[in-house]
């Protein structure tokens, strides 16, 4: 299934771009201080920092939990990280670090997209799912500006 349609969101955060990049792609520590109440059981299989990161996590959300295996990349380092979900189906979520201010601050975006299965059903689920990612990108864009700015 063609991944066609995007869920994203922006906020700025007052911290140094390359520290907020920093923790997002650091997953032993960073990435994980960062992650809303809706993710648990992560853990490295590969790497661990940035490009060539294997890892496992679980999301909950509306009581029923799925597992994800993701494998990470960087196109621009120091910019933009990917995440490509490979189970249970495939999505990609990128995270893009905008330097602001001379790079003393940042805007930074969440932005995944995913496939939308057809009828009224896939419509539904996507209505849903964008709703549900929004409220978790908040969260983790809150967490990671207060991780940032600490």
């Amino acid at each position: 299934m063609p991944l066609n349609y995007t869920v994203s969101r922006t906020e700025h955060i007052a911290a140094p771009a390359e520290r907020i990049y920093g923790i997002i792609r650091d997953y032993h520590h960073g990435h994980p201080s960062i992650l809303p109440k809706q993710f648990s059981n992560m853990h490295v299989e590969e790497g661990g920092v940035g490009a060539g990161t294997k890892v496992h996590f679980d999301v909950t959300v509306l009581g029923q939990t799925q597992h994800f295996v993701a494998l990470v990349s960087e196109p621009e380092p120091g910019r933009v990280l990917v995440e490509k979900n490979v189970e249970p189906t495939e999505s990609v979520t990128t995270f893009v670090v905008e330097p602001e201010n001379g790079g003393s601050a940042a805007s930074v975006t969440i932005r995944t997209e995913l496939a939308q299965k057809g009828g009224i059903a896939g419509r539904i689920e996507r209505y849903m799912t964008a709703r549900v990612l929004q409220s978790i990108y908040a969260a983790e864009l809150k967490k990671l500006s207060d991780h940032a700015t600490a």
